[in-house]
């Protein structure tokens, strides 16, 4: 009797350990899930030259080797700006030691206002690794234009005079400076965090 129970037990050990294994291998042969929009034929991202708000010229191909987090804001914005750039702060501690492979590139669409001091301050508040970028006019709209970013000056009853309109999406460009991803607006750090970790095992 108590060897039927132990081949029993030993039967029932092996069917849940059985399960387990095809869970485990059935999870890892799933294709990941992105939450932003993933480019399903990757582009080369087109590199680009704007002043540093350390007050130095900066290439996008300054950061060949690392993740690039791509937002186009400004210093003013009441709402989305803080919100995404929060999201990006929050998803990068998320990452634990893996975040130094992931930079954020702020290029303001209100250079009249947003001076290089300006961006500074406003970017190193959410996290002290972001970096704001400035160009004049004609270079803010030459690189909004190859991304696809739409910013008009929207007349506004604030005390600041006007606002602008914007795309609020945040681009990555991965290691070998292609655009991989997009996440709207409102895309949690959670999620962001995850896509990001997945690329940089890739």
């Amino acid at each position: 009797m108590k060897s039927k129970r132990s081949i029993l037990i030993l039967v029932l050990i092996g069917l849940v350990l059985l399960g387990v294994t095809a869970f485990i291998g059935g999870r890892l042969l799933m294709p990941y899930t992105f939450h932003g929009a993933i480019l399903q034929s990757p582009m080369p991202a087109q590199n680009f030259s704007l002043m540093g708000h350390m007050d130095q010229r900066v290439e996008l191909n300054d950061f060949r080797g690392k993740l690039v987090m791509l937002y186009f804001g400004y210093t003013t914005c009441p709402d989305v700006c803080p919100t995404t750039l929060a999201e990006i702060a929050k998803a990068r501690k998320l990452l634990g030691k893996d975040a130094s492979q992931v930079q954020l590139l702020m290029v303001t669409v209100d250079p009249d206002r947003d001076t290089l001091p300006v961006l500074a301050d406003y970017v190193t508040h959410f996290d002290p690794s972001f970096l704001g970028l400035r160009g004049t006019a004609d270079e803010t709209a030459q690189v909004a234009t190859a991304y696809g970013i739409y910013y008009e000056k929207q007349q506004s009853d604030s005390a600041l005079g006007y606002l602008m309109n914007h795309t609020a999406t945040v681009m990555v460009i991965d290691r070998n400076g292609y655009l991989r991803l997009v996440f709207p607006f409102g895309t949690k750090a959670e999620d962001m965090a995850a896509d990001l970790q997945y690329l940089l095992q890739r």
